[in-house]
């Protein structure tokens, strides 16, 4: 189906599907902090009325600093982005003509952009009974391969995959001159998150990408960061363009790192969330994964597609992301995002109505 490839933006899914966009509806297709962004950006936000009259640093010096710091590693392992998407271009750019796999479901955006370049795609589809990651498999399938693309915690599934089972991966890939990308987009909405970042320095190969823009609310501010080796950081900077960031994202990140509190808080609220959620959705009978980030995959499991259940919802102004671009899912599934307290009791009645007029 020639839907949206991406969630949000709504207009957009109602004109492709040629519905009338109700008056009110609620997004569940993005999937950011259902708390919004930090008061601190509110705070200063007037300060950053000066930014716009002076170019930005083109090196992010401040703000990688402080990443570096965080991470205890070197500045010359970080290079900020455009958000996480234009440092997931610059990884395409660096893999021109390579053979790629790509473990689905997952991220549509690594497709289009390894595409782009010229790659040659391969798969591995997970399974949708346990979404496990099959290691023998695709250990296999990275000794005929340049590059993997995995993102952790998952999109769309939500399933967090430990660093046990990532290290597999990464001595195959350092075994086979494989370039392993861990798109970790929504690795700090995971309760008992396992830094990856120390593991840098043990595998060369190792390309970190992380978005800024999801925990803190911030998609119309574009910031995200890469982590790796420095040759790798410093070819991937060679292909960015000067002034990538804008000084009021600079800024911004610079606040934001030290937002910890806040993000304790958010992963506290989306957790209680599920605890409500998760029985509901048992009782009315649907079928969701065991996400561990702010969102998940929801089915009736009467239905093989979701095609009129997604219908239904948007007539009722619940805009939930189709899967119909994701390999392996091809409709099967819908995406919801954990929102606040409201707007999942909105949810959770529409759910209702629709049980009622299909049992």
């Amino acid at each position: 189906m020639n839907l949206p490839s991406h969630g949000a933006n709504p207009h957009y899914l109602y004109e492709k599907i040629g519905l009338a966009m109700p008056k009110n509806i609620i997004d569940f297709s993005a999937n950011i902090n259902p708390l919004g962004p930090p008061g601190i950006l509110k705070e200063h936000w007037n300060s950053f009325y000066e930014q716009m009259q002076v170019y930005p640093d083109p090196e992010g010096r401040i703000l990688k600093r402080q990443i570096a710091e965080n991470e205890k590693i070197s500045e010359q392992e970080v290079l900020l982005g455009n958000g996480a998407a234009e440092l997931l271009a610059l990884v395409g750019r660096m893999l021109a003509g390579k053979k790629v796999l790509l473990i689905q479901p997952t991220f549509s955006e690594y497709e289009k952009i390894c595409r782009a370049n010229g790659c040659e795609i391969h798969y591995y589809i997970m399974n949708d009974l346990n979404w496990q990651l099959d290691l023998e498999k695709i250990t296999e399938i990275i000794k005929h391969v340049d590059a993997v693309f995995l993102c952790n915690p998952n999109n769309p599934t939500g399933i967090y995959y430990k660093k046990e089972a990532l290290l597999v991966l990464l001595k195959a890939c350092v075994k086979h001159n494989c370039y392993f990308i861990l798109d970790e987009a929504f690795y700090d909405f995971v309760p008992f998150y396992e830094n990856m970042i120390p593991e840098q320095k043990n595998y060369p190969f190792l390309i970190i990408v992380r978005s800024m823009t999801k925990m803190f609310s911030i998609p119309g501010i574009r910031l995200g960061y890469m982590v790796a080796n420095a040759s790798v950081i410093k070819k991937m900077a060679e292909l960015q363009p000067h002034w990538s960031l804008n000084s009021i994202a600079l800024k911004t990140g610079e606040l934001l790192l030290e937002e910890k509190a806040f993000v304790a808080e958010t992963i506290q609220y989306v957790e209680k969330e599920k605890q409500v959620l998760v029985p509901f959705y048992a009782k009315m009978g649907f079928t969701i994964t065991n996400s561990q980030s702010n969102f998940y995959l929801l089915k009736d499991p009467l239905y093989d597609k979701q095609h009129d259940f997604l219908h239904f919802l948007l007539k009722e102004g619940i805009v939930a992301r189709h899967t119909y671009n994701y390999p392996g899912l091809d409709g099967r599934w819908l995406r919801f995002a954990i929102k606040n307290r409201q707007e999942n009791e909105r949810l959770q009645g529409v759910m209702t109505k629709w049980m009622k007029t299909q049992r």
